[in-house]
Order: C-alpha cells, then sequence, then structure tokens
C-alpha cells in the first residue's frame, strides 16, 4: 500500500501542474467569449485543434516510448538523447516545409488568415522540443519542477492575454501613453491575433527553461534503440491522432455543416467539460510512470485494479459536483448570452471524459505488454465512430449529436479494451463497485440537471448524499489505505 500512497502524493503534484494551468485557461475563456465575437472564437478554437494535430504527429508516441525504454535499457542517457536528437530532426523539417509554403497549407487546412499557420508553426516547434525534457522530469520522479515550468508557461500565456487584451483596450480607452508602434500595431491586428502571440511567448519561454535539461547528457544517437521505441511509439501516435479527432473533428465538422457561429457556442460550452478533463489529466500525468515502475512487483495488478476503482468513484463524484453547480462556472466563464444556449453538452462532455480516463487506466495491458497496436485499433475505432456518429447526425441534431458521439466513441473503447486485455494481461478489477458508483452519480447528475439546476439546496443533498453513500460502503478499505 506504500506505493499506492507515494502515487497518490506525486498525482497530488501532477494534479496541481495539470488543474492550475488549465484552470487559468478556463478562467481565461471569460476574456475570450468577453472580447471576442462566436465567430472569432470558432477562429480561436480552429487554430488550437491543429496545435493538438500537429503534436501529436511529430511526437511519433516517443513520450510512452521514452517511459517504458528509459525504465527498461540500461544506458538512460542514450535513450533520452536519442529520443531527443529525433524530435529536432523532424521539427527542422516541419519548420523549413511549412514556412516556405505556409500560404499553400494555410489555404489546404482552412485558416483564415495564413499568419495564423506561422505563428502555430511556430509554437508546435517550441512545445515539439520540451516533450522530452517534460517526460524526463516525469520519469525521474521529479513532480515539483514539472510543476513548476507548466505553471511558469500559463503564467506568462495568461499575463500576455491580459496585457493584449485586457491592458491596451484599457490604456486606449483611458488615454495612458502607449508607444506609437505598438498603438499602429494594435489598430490593424485582429483581436484573435494576439491569443495566439501570447501562446508563443509562453512556448518560447518554456522551451529556454527546459533546454539546460538535454545538455545534461552526452548526445548519442543509437538507430537500432530509435527503430525499437518507433515499432513501440507509432502506434501510439496514431493512437493520439485519433484521440485529437474524437476531442476535435466535432468542431472541425460542426464550422462546415451549421457555421462557426454555432460552433463557437458549442467549442466554449465544450470548455466547462474540461474540469473532468483536469482530473483525467491530473491522473494520467501520474499514472504513466508510476504503471511501468510499478510493473515487476508481486501485487501490481491488485494495486492497478484499486487504482481504477478509486478514479473511477472520485471522477464519479467530481462529475456530480460539477453538474450540480453547473450555473455557478457559466455564469463565470461565458460572458455572452449566446453561449448558454449549448450548456446541455455540458454533463455528457464530463461523462464522456470520465470514460476516456477509465480506458486511460485499461491501456496498462498493451503499454506493459508491447501490444501497443492495439492501443491504435482501439482509438481509430473511436475515431471512425466519431466520423460516422457526426456526419449522420449533425444536420438533424447540430452539436448535441457531437456531444453523444464523443460519449458512445469513449464507452465503446472502454469496453473493447477490456475484453481484449482480459486476454493477455488480466487484472481483477471491480467493476460491479465500478458501475454501481457511475450509475448512481450519472442518475443524480441527470436530475439535477433537468429538474433541480437553479435549486442548490437540492443539488448539495444530492452531493452530501453521494458523498455519504461512498464513505459508508467503503469505510474498511478507507482506513486501510489511510493506516498504511
Amino acid at each position: 500500500m506504500s506505493s499506492l500512497k507515494g502515487f497518490f502524493k506525486d498525482t497530488i503534484i501532477y494534479g496541481i501542474a495539470a488543474v492550475l494551468p488549465r484552470a487559468i485557461n478556463i478562467l481565461l475563456t471569460r476574456l475570450h467569449t468577453d472580447k471576442l465575437e462566436t465567430e472569432k472564437f470558432a477562429e480561436n478554437t480552429w487554430y488550437f485543434v491543429f496545435a493538438a494535430y500537429f503534436i501529436g504527429f511529430l511526437t511519433f508516441g516517443l513520450e510512452t516510448a521514452f517511459f517504458r525504454f528509459f525504465t527498461k535499457e540500461k544506458e538512460k542517457g542514450k535513450v533520452v538523447s536519442t529520443a531527443f536528437l529525433t524530435l529536432v530532426a523532424t521539427i527542422t523539417i516541419f519548420l523549413t516545409v511549412l514556412l516556405i509554403f505556409n500560404d499553400q497549407f494555410a489555404y489546404w487546412l482552412g485558416f483564415n488568415n495564413p499568419q495564423h499557420l506561422k505563428i502555430l508553426t511556430l509554437v508546435t516547434a517550441f512545445d515539439t522540443f520540451v516533450v522530452i525534457p517534460y517526460a524526463y522530469l516525469r520519469v525521474t520522479n521529479r513532480p515539483i519542477k514539472f510543476a513548476s515550468f507548466k505553471i511558469a508557461n500559463i503564467l506568462i500565456y495568461a499575463f500576455f492575454n491580459l496585457f493584449f487584451l485586457w491592458f491596451i483596450p484599457y490604456a486606449i480607452k483611458n488615454t495612458i501613453t502607449l508607444p506609437e508602434f505598438m498603438l499602429e500595431h494594435y489598430r490593424v491586428t485582429p483581436t484573435v491575433v494576439y491569443i495566439f502571440i501570447a501562446n508563443l511567448i509562453a512556448s518560447f519561454a518554456t522551451f529556454l527553461m527546459l533546454l539546460p535539461y538535454m545538455f545534461k547528457f552526452k548526445f548519442q544517437f543509437d538507430s537500432l534503440l530509435l527503430r525499437k521505441m518507433l515499432n513501440y511509439g507509432i502506434p501510439i501516435m496514431i493512437g493520439t491522432l485519433a484521440y485529437v479527432t474524437n476531442e476535435n473533428l466535432d468542431k472541425l465538422l460542426l464550422r462546415d455543416e451549421i457555421g462557426e457561429s454555432q460552433m463557437g457556442i458549442y467549442a466554449a460550452c465544450y470548455k466547462l467539460g474540461v474540469f473532468m478533463t483536469l482530473y483525467v489529466m491530473a491522473f494520467r500525468l501520474g499514472a504513466e510512470p508510476f504503471f511501468f515502475n510499478e510493473a515487476s512487483k508481486e501485487n501490481a495488478k491488485e494495486t492497478y485494479a484499486t487504482i481504477m476503482k478509486w478514479f473511477s468513484i472520485i471522477g464519479a463524484l467530481f462529475m456530480l459536483i460539477v453538474v450540480a453547480y453547473i450555473n455557478i462556472p457559466a455564469n463565470i466563464l461565458l460572458a455572452r448570452p449566446e453561449y448558454f444556449e449549448a450548456l446541455a453538452i455540458v454533463p455528457i462532455i464530463l461523462l464522456a471524459n470520465l470514460f476516456l480516463g477509465v480506458y486511460n487506466n485499461l491501456s496498462v495491458w498493451y503499454k506493459l505488454t508491447d501490444r501497443t497496436k492495439y492501443g491504435m485499433y482501439f482509438s481509430v475505432f473511436g475515431a471512425v465512430l466519431t466520423i460516422i456518429l457526426n456526419l449522420v447526425l449533425i444536420k438533424k441534431y447540430g452539436y448535441m449529436a457531437s456531444a453523444w458521439a464523443t460519449l458512445v466513441a469513449y464507452g465503446s473503447m472502454c469496453l473493447i479494451s477490456y475484453f481484449y486485455g482480459k486476454r493477455y494481461y488480466k487484472v481483477p478489477y471491480k467493476f460491479n463497485s465500478i458501475f454501481l458508483y457511475l450509475g448512481l452519480a450519472t442518475m443524480l447528475s441527470y436530475i439535477s440537471f433537468l429538474l433541480y439546476r437553479d435549486n442548490y439546496i437540492v443539488s448539495t443533498l444530492f452531493v452530501l448524499a453521494f458523498t455519504g453513500f461512498i464513505l459508508f460502503i467503503e469505510r474498511k478499505e478507507l482506513k486501510t489505505i489511510l493506516k498504511k
């Protein structure tokens, strides 16, 4: 049980690294929805959708492969330098091609302004450079340093968002003296571009902060090791791209099918579902290196089963809390009334992201048995399901179809991964308990959202009743964990 306590301790720190930056990013949604009309918010969303695709492609799944080979290879420095040098080479090619043919790619990818793609290309390069330094901090159990860099990145991003979107307009309105070149540039540059510039400044600063970690190792390139890492990582890359499709294709299709305004409204409300994403991300950051380090221990499978159970319990409680008080974050973050019309997607997206977290738990079997191709298959299946459901249903049901498609895709991936995993690495998951908590939390969330959204007394009673139920049923196991 001591390893579990260590896992939870690190996960709390990783949770801060994941939650605080995303929380600040969510708070910036208020600034963005206030300054951007729904069509411009759609343009902002378009930019970050392709940022996710670019990063997923350029890393080749080397982050997860890095964890796998760092824990089993004797020459740790060779693993670090081989992975890093590979990414340097791919980034160089990426930068050269996209900067030379920027206008053509901007047209093909649907960017309204080629300048947006140019900024995104540079941001992607800097963000890819730091993938291995970040992974090194995680695998060597340095969660505090990892968290520090993550928090520094988002603070820089937030500062320049406030500077460009709030301070400069405030200064102009109140006749505060600013440099003339700044005023001239501000008058002719669309507001949304300043969000991208803030992103570029933050990424470049983080790159400079993390770069020294790569000079701690002698640069060695092992082509045989790279081949092994790519064999392991490329299926994960394909799975990552499929995941990005699950998360973002709906927004791309909504823009084409029902217009930028509706896509912007959907994307803004979708951000409220990110509360569950924060929880899942915090868990994943701590769990991935932990799963590999724990694999050789005798009771590893029992540990994985316990983690899955408590991940599901806490996630179910978290979902209920967010839904019960959904009007509070909605009123804080959505500045314009037109954004509120898509609020009904939030409970669906929360549950979908919880299923994604369950799927991340289940992925331990194919990562530990070096069968990452199955992760690729499952993710591609989910992406295909997402594409089909969106194409068939969007015209009839609008953005609600996209929300339900996300839930169906992640739920299906969980089921398939579980049944395949039993063949190769059977973990004694306690699904009776998991289904009980998920089912009860979903029912209470549904009732709270539809009937008592403005009644915080009833919603609070639901949360307290569910919490009491957990404490009563799990009291013995909780005592055991806390004693250890």
